[in-house]
């Protein structure tokens, strides 16, 4: 019985006589029981249901299949394109977080792709996010101090050294995982002829952590765990994915996963819901967050909202490439200078004073050059 009928027989109630509502109460009862028995029917024979209801169940069905898992669904707040300009010494990066569009994400401070065959002059700050560098062209004697860098290459190889001795290349598929702590002073430059691709992200480190002593993690490609189902592949560079766990030890808890989606494939990622995230998209398209979406291209960041996970469809006829990153918020002050991030004015002041006068972590600065 609709609402409708019901006010029929409510109205029916107030206007007859005492004899006559007992027949209407008698009917109304006998007329629910029967509704109720039709509804409990449909339910054990669900094809007794209107061909209507049955193509908006499978839409639900449909929709609620593709986020499963999730309580809120992680949507897409902002999309960046990253911005070519000129770093280093002739390299060209494409910078998608550590600009004016979105100058940190918490605690995530730059991430640049190169993968651009591009060649100018530019000035060493220490942020690198997706571009290509080519020989002659690198990113020679240059310090931090206060965060981390992880640099992974897509195609080619770069070569790493620091004041402290350490030296050696990374190759495609090869993640470098830096602690810069208290300061270090280092070179990356191409290793071979041709471009040299790969992203650099900058991580924050806590107060308590930012004068920590330098350290590195370094994971060759073959020792990248890998995950697979119904054509979504990952590579979990940190954190967890399909089951999988990285041994990356992460100081600032963060998730970082490469994905490949071939063509009609989708995949569902759980993320920490109190952790920031993004992804950037590295070839093909995508959507993002939403079934009903509109697709997102490469080159682009995706500032992804507050959630417990997130959703992304391939629905071109190209597979689908991107890294998703997510870590847990710091929370503190963040003052940068260049390739030096700290909590405040006076620490940055402190900080150029120690590079300038090779002291508190840069006592190799004096006498050091890179080979």
């Amino acid at each position: 019985m609709d609402a409708e009928e019901v006010l029929v027989y409510i109205k029916k109630l107030t206007n007859k006589s005492k004899d006559t509502n007992k027949k209407i109460q008698t009917d109304f009862l006998v007329y629910m029981r029967a509704s109720i028995y039709r509804n409990f029917l449909k339910i054990l024979n669900p094809t007794t249901t209107t061909k209507t209801s049955n193509s908006r169940i499978r839409n639900i069905m449909s929709e609620s299949d593709q986020s499963i898992g999730f309580d809120t669904p992680r949507l897409v707040t902002k999309k960046i394109l990253g911005k070519l300009q000129h770093e280093g010494d002739g390299a060209v990066v494409r910078r998608g977080i550590g600009r004016s569009e979105q100058k940190f994400l918490d605690p995530f401070l730059m991430l640049d792709d190169f993968s651009e065959i591009l060649y100018g002059i530019g000035i060493i700050r220490g942020l690198v996010v997706a571009a290509a560098v080519s020989p002659p062209a690198g990113f020679p004697d240059h310090p931090h101090r206060g965060f981390e860098t992880v640099t992974y290459m897509l195609q080619g190889g770069i070569t790493h050294q620091d004041f402290a001795g350490h030296k050696g290349t990374i190759h495609t598929g090869d993640v470098q995982w830096m602690t810069a702590g208290r300061g270090i002073i280092h070179s990356e430059m191409p290793a071979g002829e041709g471009a040299q691709k790969g992203l650099q992200l900058w991580i924050n480190l806590s107060s308590q952590d930012k004068m920590i002593e330098p350290r590195y993690q370094e994971l060759l490609s073959d020792d990248i765990k890998r995950a697979e189902k119904d054509g979504a592949e990952v590579r979990i560079i940190a954190g967890e994915s399909m089951g999988v766990q990285s041994p990356v030890y992460t100081r600032t808890p963060t998730m970082y996963l490469d994905f490949t989606l071939k063509p009609t494939a989708h995949v569902h990622q759980n993320i920490p819901e109190s952790w920031n995230g993004f992804v950037y998209i590295i070839e093909g398209e995508g959507v993002f967050g939403k079934p009903n979406s509109s697709p997102s291209a490469a080159h682009h960041v995706l500032v992804l909202g507050p959630g417990d996970g997130l959703s992304v469809w391939n629905r071109s006829s190209k597979p689908l490439r991107f890294v998703l990153i997510a870590g847990q918020p710091i929370n503190e002050p963040v003052v940068q200078y260049g390739p030096f991030v700290m909590n405040t004015e006076a620490e940055i002041d402190q900080t150029i004073e120690d590079y300038n006068y090779s002291k508190n972590g840069f006592e190799m600065a004096r006498f050091w050059r890179s080979q």
